[in-house]
Order: C-alpha cells, then sequence, then structure tokens
C-alpha cells in the first residue's frame, strides 16, 4: 500500500476452505473492521450478483496467532480457522488503511 498509494486494500484468497463450511459454494465471506468498506463492498456484491456475507473479526482469536519460535504463526486451533486467516493477514497491512479480506473458496470453484 505504501508503494502505489492506494486508499484501501481489497484481497481474494481461498486461504483455508473453512469458509465453504459456513457459507458453502455460492457465497463469499468478506472479512474487515471498516465499516465503510464493508458497505462498499455490499453494494458490490448486490450489483454484480457476487454473493457475499460479512464476516466477524474476533480480535480475541488473535491469541491462536501467537507463537512461541515465530513473529506469529498462520494457523489457529481448529474452529474459527476463516476467521483467524483473516487475522492472520491483517498483520501485514497498515492499521491506518482500510482492509478487507475476502474469502473466495466456494464461489470460485463453483
Amino acid at each position: 500500500d505504501k508503494e502505489v498509494g492506494c486508499e484501501s486494500i481489497i484481497e481474494l484468497s481461498t486461504l483455508t476452505g473453512a469458509c465453504m463450511i459456513s457459507l458453502g459454494k455460492k457465497v463469499c465471506g468478506v472479512w474487515t473492521s471498516d465499516d465503510d468498506l464493508a458497505k462498499e463492498l455490499e453494494t458490490a456484491s448486490k450489483v454484480t450478483g457476487d454473493k457475499s456475507w460479512r464476516m466477524p473479526l474476533e480480535k480475541e482469536y488473535n491469541e491462536q496467532l501467537k507463537s512461541k519460535i515465530a513473529d506469529i504463526t498462520n494457523c489457529g486451533t481448529r474452529y474459527g480457522g476463516a476467521i483467524t486467516a483473516a487475522l492472520f493477514l491483517q498483520n501485514f497491512v497498515s492499521s491506518k488503511k482500510p482492509f478487507a479480506h475476502i474469502d473466495i473458496a466456494g464461489p470460485v470453484w463453483d
């Protein structure tokens, strides 16, 4: 974000497959702590017909990303994997920049 001077960052990926357990193959999950960005993405979803659902960013789950060896681990416990994946990604983006992670694991293969 520093190199290109973007206003916000929207990242799309198929990280864990855990999102498909919650939302199935037709709906992608959206994680963002920025309400304005969430509204923009919801509008885009409605306009394009690409279904999405905003998911929680449970800050308490950051505890699962702590590591005794590394700065951070990319795996939480078995539960809440889609949330911990989104929280993991947030560690690499400025907290001053609106950021959204969109898990497209279901729709990308459907």
